[in-house]
């Protein structure tokens, strides 16, 4: 465990390293050094998550880059054992298994290794556009709902331009396309405008009953209230909207329904 007291001279992003091989410590810490001097004051490396909790406990950091598959305890068993968790976390992982899934569900960030300086320098530029407010323990709410036993949670985490929110999928009525930036329209009337597009939307939403009608429409089919044959066809919510269907997509959406 090594603990690092740089000379600050203005507010930056105090983070933590956390990752039981050294040369992938090295590796990020240089680019970190190298590219971002500016923006973050490395505080801590620790090699395993018995040192890094001790390091957190410590240091209070704001950021955490935090490997996934460690010996004798992983970063998300790591995770579940701290009382309070506000602090940032970038997740880094040599695998693009189903985890994956759960940590875009809740709109935490994470890296596959070997780290991409492009992909670093992303996820720290959505770090620093983001509104500093206590939501790292709301995300993991929705994180760990949906990685116990490999089961979808009912929550999405939303990133907006004001901060996030969290929002029973069972509510969303359907999502608009909005240029790179997509609409999400509630059963009480609100509309959330979320930074992901409707294609992340789709991928992420689709197991729970959407379906992408259009290239700019993507809706839960839980709340289609009527079909109108004209054309190439039209469904209504059941919040009164009406939403055309496309030629591509109109056979596979009837599939989906028994006629009698």
């Amino acid at each position: 465990m090594q603990k690092k007291n740089p000379i600050t001279f203005h507010r930056m992003i105090r983070t933590i390293l956390i990752d039981d091989q050294k040369k992938s410590r090295r590796v990020l810490e240089q680019l970190l050094v190298n590219h971002f001097k500016e923006d973050i004051e490395i505080v801590g490396t620790a090699e395993s998550a018995h040192e890094g909790i001790e390091l957190i406990n410590e240091l209070k950091p704001d950021l955490l880059f935090l490997d996934v598959e460690m010996p004798y305890m992983s970063g998300f068993e790591m995770l579940q054992q701290l009382h309070d968790i506000n602090f940032d976390i970038i997740f880094v992982t040599a695998h693009d298994h189903y985890a994956i899934k759960a940590i875009k569900f809740s709109a935490l960030d994470y890296l596959l290794k070997p780290v991409d300086l492009d992909e670093l320098r992303s996820a720290i530029s959505k770090l620093l556009g983001k509104k500093k407010e206590p939501t790292a323990n709301s995300q993991l709410d929705v994180f760990f709902q949906h990685l116990k036993n490999n089961q979808p949670t009912n929550k999405i985490a939303l990133t907006t331009n004001s901060g996030m929110s969290f929002v029973e999928i069972g509510d969303i009525i359907r999502c608009e396309a909005s240029s790179n930036y997509t609409v999400c329209h509630l059963t009480d009337g609100k509309k959330i405008t979320t930074s992901h597009t409707l294609k992340n939307a789709e991928q992420l939403l689709y197991e729970f009953g959407f379906f992408r009608v259009h290239r700019s429409h993507l809706i839960n089919m839980k709340h289609i209230k009527q079909f109108v044959k004209a054309d190439f066809g039209t469904i209504i919510m059941d919040d009164g909207t009406e939403v055309e269907i496309s030629r591509g997509a109109k056979e596979e959406f009837l599939k989906k329904f028994p006629s009698i």
